[in-house]
């Protein structure tokens, strides 16, 4: 099954921010800091893949780092660009097409950027692209939201947002068959203040959760070594009810 999540984060992508104002993005690119210096990395090209609004481009440019931002989004990037320095280089692509101009210190995706990679074969895609733009040495730090939390934490929640201008419905269904999380995301966006027209936008999101084990092997496939794997934001083992898991994949 091919991944089928182009229309996705095209109206949502200009009120994303708002509604995921409580998202600790300062400490989520601390963690990620830390493991880039872990492996020695301290400047160099980092290139961001599902980079969305560009949050962490932005403080991965405000680090030190060279860098590039990739997303299937237009409107995201759009978003980003307003964001970002001129320094850090944007690009719309699919990530399991990944085609950079050349080879990368590190790469980075995280809020569940992988996730939306609905099917094995693209997720050892988008591994093999990795592996084709890493420098020797580099790494690939990814997180992924678990089949715990899309069935425990998530389950089949009906969630509603109001913010200033505007509001969000999110409903939510896991399916244990396929592993798929999917979701309805309808937004109400004003538009015309003085007249009080709101916008409404459609979008559905799938996601997959995978076992660590299946990751592993498809890194490992790609012709990269599993250098770690951690629950999210610890350097401890994921336990059965990690929420989200951090890969570290190396070229060697």
């Amino acid at each position: 099954m091919e991944t089928d999540n182009s229309n996705i984060y095209s109206g949502f992508a200009y009120v994303y921010d708002s509604f995921m104002d409580n998202i600790p993005y300062k400490d989520w690119y601390n963690y990620i800091h830390g493991i880039l210096l872990d492996y020695n990395i301290k400047d160099g090209i980092i290139t961001e893949l599902a980079c969305g609004t560009g949050t962490i481009s932005a403080l991965l440019a405000e680090g030190g780092y060279d860098v590039t931002g990739v997303d299937i989004s237009s409107e995201m990037l759009e978003v980003a660009r307003s964001k970002c320095p001129d320094s850090v280089l944007l690009l719309q692509q699919d990530i399991r097409g990944l085609d950079l101009y050349g080879s990368s210190a590190a790469m980075v995706c995280v809020c569940d950027g992988m996730n939306y990679l609905l099917d094995e074969d693209s997720l050892y895609k988008t591994l093999c692209r990795v592996r084709m733009f890493l420098d020797h040495g580099g790494i690939f730090i990814f997180d992924m939201k678990t089949r715990y939390f899309y069935e425990n934490v998530l389950g089949s929640r009906v969630i509603a947002e109001n913010r200033e201008d505007s509001s969000l419905i999110w409903e939510n269904e896991f399916h244990n068959g396929t592993d798929i999380n999917e979701y309805l995301i309808t937004v109400y966006n004003l538009v015309d203040k003085e007249n009080d027209l709101f916008e409404r936008f459609d979008e559905l999101h799938m996601q997959r959760a995978y076992p660590v084990e299946k990751v592993k092997e498809l890194i490992n496939k790609a012709g990269l070594e599993t250098a770690a794997v951690y629950n999210a934001f610890t350097k401890e083992e994921p336990s059965g009810t990690s929420e989200r898991i951090y890969f570290v994949a190396k070229r060697v």
